[in-house]
């Protein structure tokens, strides 16, 4: 693919910037299949068909998996997590490079997450294969982590190996992908990481990829947040005096500022494409399932 243009991010980590590649879907995306049903493909295998069942918060998510995934990131060797190198740079190195993965033209946010509510690593982990069947909360999805093979257990080789890393806390971040209409994450990377940093009772360390609004859709929202802002203010200015207060103003001021700022780094929606998209077409859907 095209090289991105990085935008680093104050608080660590960076943003991509993809320009438009060759004609078709990434390597890796999700397509529809009906309105309730889906399919997360990679080239053309498919790894994992959802189908939604129920209505309103009464919904079930049935997921049945298949092997053959292929992580997007050459395995990290024990002397690159002592080094420590700069692993969001890394990490969106080998996303740009790889011929597996699930970028696509648009702006893409890959920064560390190390606090996670209850639940994504424990109750809501799905450790079940190759079928399960997930609950989905009112109004979106159950918060939790989707693996896309099976998770080797404790004792595996290549888990040991990772445990003590784990344990000395210089184990590589696991590669999770951010995606809407589930409200929870894919490991992309790091099955084996996650593995053996849950076995020795800690989180594992996460570097989070997301797909952020680009320029035109941030800027649109930052408008009619601004217009509405704008007009709380002069409501605020034709009352009587008295019945404001410059306080009132500052904190008004503040909650827009800290709105506009985080605008163009909140997640998107995670697109499904159209079958068709994989002989060339145009196939590219901004719908959640």
């Amino acid at each position: 693919m095209n090289r991105a243009t990085r935008e680093i991010l104050p608080g660590g980590g960076l943003v991509l910037a993809v320009p438009p590649g060759p004609p078709g879907p990434p390597p890796l995306r999700f397509e529809r299949v009906t309105g309730s049903r889906w399919v997360l493909r990679q080239g053309e295998q498919p790894l994992v068909q959802g189908d939604v069942e129920g209505d309103g918060c009464c919904r079930d998510l049935r997921l049945s998996r298949r092997p053959g995934y292929r992580s997007p990131l050459p395995p990290v060797t024990a002397a690159a997590m002592r080094r420590g190198p700069d692993w969001p740079h890394r990490y969106a190195r080998w996303l740009e490079e790889t011929a597996h993965g699930p970028l696509h033209r648009g702006r893409w946010r890959l920064t560390a997450h190390a606090v996670f509510p209850p639940g994504p690593w424990s109750t809501d982990l799905v450790r079940e294969w190759p079928d399960t069947t997930l609950e989905l909360l009112c109004g979106g999805g159950w918060h939790g982590v989707l693996p896309l093979r099976p998770l080797s257990a404790p004792d595996a080789p290549r888990v040991k190996a990772f445990r003590k890393h784990a344990r000395e806390g210089t184990l590589a971040p696991v590669l999770l992908w951010w995606i809407s209409f589930l409200d929870g994450w894919l490991i992309i990377d790091g099955h084996d990481r996650a593995a053996a940093a849950l076995a020795e009772g800690i989180c594992p360390p996460c570097m989070e990829l997301v797909l952020v609004p680009d320029d035109t859709e941030w800027r649109a929202t930052a408008e009619t947040i601004t217009a509405a802002h704008d007009e709380r203010m002069a409501r605020l200015s034709a009352r009587p005096t008295g019945h404001h207060t410059p306080h009132q103003r500052r904190t008004l001021d503040g909650y827009y500022a800290e709105a506009i700022a985080a605008l163009p780094y909140e997640a998107a929606e995670t697109p499904l494409f159209d079958p068709a998209a994989r002989r060339g077409a145009d196939g590219l859907h901004r719908s959640g399932c």
